[in-house]
């Protein structure tokens, strides 16, 4: 029973190339982005990986991301299944503001605090523990029971729940996982064992 799970952060995005907080803002991937995800996509065909369902988000950069690596391993019509529980982080007031005009605003130190702590969130918006706390449960109940059961399993979605994703399959504290970064289109290959626990993880870079 292989229990293959396949985490991918979306490509570039048109605000992540204008240094934009996104969140669930609805935007899409720069033709860099789409470069990003096609070659995600040949290396997995380089592989011969094949799946049996996939998983996204509902914003559309996870699911071009995922159209288009599905185009490259030959499986464009493969079952997938969108749900918000994979969204990005909502970074709140800061939806749509350029990171160097939020720091001046409300100081590097501020900024870097809402970014990167694990528990404290934007004003309106989310921590990275409030999105583990939709992610995970998610995981658990959808994900985790599709991939136990013997189902190569792909999920394209955001930098921060995947972050979530990682923290509960890599075992780390809050502390590592705030100093943990995806990039964009590099899957991350995790095989599981029969006790739910990483066997083995390669990172597919370019």
């Amino acid at each position: 029973m292989e229990r293959l799970l396949v985490l991918v952060r979306h490509g570039q995005s048109e605000w992540n190339l204008k240094n934009l907080f996104t969140g669930w803002k609805d935007v899409s991937l720069t033709e860099k982005g789409i470069i990003e995800a096609k070659a995600a996509g040949v290396r997995m065909a380089g592989e011969e990986m094949q799946f049996d369902l996939a998983y996204t988000s509902k914003l559309e950069r996870a699911q071009k991301t995922l159209e288009l690596i599905l185009d490259e391993i030959g499986q464009p019509d493969l079952e997938t299944i969108e749900d918000e529980a994979l969204n990005e982080r909502d970074y709140g007031d800061l939806v749509g503001l350029n990171k160097d005009d939020a720091r001046k605003k409300w100081g590097d130190e501020q900024v870097h605090i809402w970014r990167r702590s694990y528990d404290i969130p934007p004003p309106g918006g989310e921590s990275l523990k409030d999105t583990a706390a939709r992610v995970l449960p998610y995981y658990l109940t959808k994900i985790l029971p599709d991939v136990m059961a013997g189902k190569r399993v792909i999920v394209a979605a955001h930098g921060n729940s995947l972050r979530a994703l990682v923290m509960v399959l890599e075992g780390l504290g809050r502390d590592e996982i705030t100093g943990v970064n995806l990039g964009t289109g590099v899957p991350l290959v995790y095989r599981l064992g029969d006790d739910t626990r990483v066997l083995e993880k390669r990172i597919l870079e370019a």
